[in-house]
């Protein structure tokens, strides 16, 4: 069963990014208030929240349940493809 601080931390650092990169959410317009839209500091948020979500992935490699593994993959990989356009 996935531990769920772990998937509160995946999400959390997701939905930065997601946020970071345009998307329409109650995140975004804290995100624009904040003055973290502007698009140079958003790309710089985006790719950090990439890169801590790398390391978790490459730190707890064998650690993680099927599910947590899953949940950590498919957001790497999500923001890779959006930070990659």
């Amino acid at each position: 069963m996935p531990h769920p601080e772990f998937v509160g931390l995946v999400n959390s650092l997701q939905a930065t990014a997601e946020a970071a990169l345009g998307d329409l959410n109650a995140a975004t317009a804290s995100a624009a208030r904040d003055g973290l839209l502007a698009e140079t500091r958003a790309r710089q948020t985006a790719e950090r929240s990439l890169k801590l979500l790398t390391m978790l992935a490459e730190k707890t490699r064998g650690n993680l349940d099927l599910t947590e593994a899953e949940l950590l993959s498919n957001a790497v990989t999500s923001l890779r493809g959006r930070l990659e356009h």
